[in-house]
């Protein structure tokens, strides 16, 4: 989480409404590098999950990043950087965080909607790494256009009359479910281009954060997969 004090209150109420067992789920949190009071804000709001939850955690961890003056995030000389430190940020946490849980359940605070059994619709597709598709509004484009395949050719807005689960070369990662044995292995997000040899990365170049992530679990034998029909929204900027 970074500057996400806006968006607390909707993400722990989000979290509360899921029908999974209470009582199976731990919750890890990472803030860095907020101007705004997020880690302060974190104790208060993630309190009735304590009480209802197996664990619940959060943990501050600044990177010393922070975007240029009036430079949005999707600028393309930030990527780099910018991408290195959410992959830096997301292996932090898969380290302080996973004990022995059998599912890691990767989810961005400004994912604003989703279905509350959405646990159990991706446990379903029976994959050991999935994820819904991730736009801002039910039925319009791909908002996280990190999941591709055909070397970046196909998002999962064009995948959708390909059935409810179709293979993907990379990932996003405003929600990814992935089976904690993988992290275990190795699968992390590689902060630096990762996988220039690897036939599904795009020509000349690897790929950093989770699409580098979805080369590497090639890598390692693991197809990745979407659910191109099984829908979650994120805040617009």
């Amino acid at each position: 989480m970074k500057d996400a004090r806006r968006f607390l209150d909707g993400y722990v109420r989000n979290l509360a409404r899921l029908t999974y067992a209470a009582d199976a789920l731990s919750l890890g949190v990472l803030e860095s590098d907020s101007a705004d009071d997020t880690f302060a804000a974190l104790a208060g709001v993630l309190a009735p999950l304590r009480a209802r939850w197996r664990r619940v955690e959060s943990w501050k961890q600044d990177f010393g990043y922070r975007l240029p003056p009036a430079t949005p995030r999707w600028a393309p000389h930030v990527q780099l950087m910018r991408r290195a430190v959410l992959a830096r940020s997301r292996n932090r946490l898969l380290m302080r965080s996973l004990g022995d849980e059998e599912w890691v359940l990767w989810l961005d605070v400004d994912v604003i909607d989703y279905p509350a059994d959405i646990v159990e619709r991706l446990l379903a597709a029976g994959r050991s790494i999935v994820q819904p598709h991730c736009v801002l509004d039910y039925g319009g484009p791909t908002f996280d256009r990190n999941a591709w395949r055909d070397h970046g050719r196909f998002h999962m807005d064009a995948l959708r009359d390909e059935g409810d689960l179709v293979k993907l070369d990379t990932v996003g990662g405003a929600m990814l479910l992935v089976r904690a044995d993988l992290h275990r292995d190795g699968l992390v997000f590689p902060p630096y281009p990762y996988g220039r040899a690897n036939l599904a990365a795009r020509p000349g170049q690897g790929e950093l954060e989770t699409e580098g992530f979805g080369l590497m679990a090639r890598a390692m034998g693991h197809q990745c997969w979407g659910m191109p029909n099984l829908e979650i929204r994120h805040a617009r900027a």
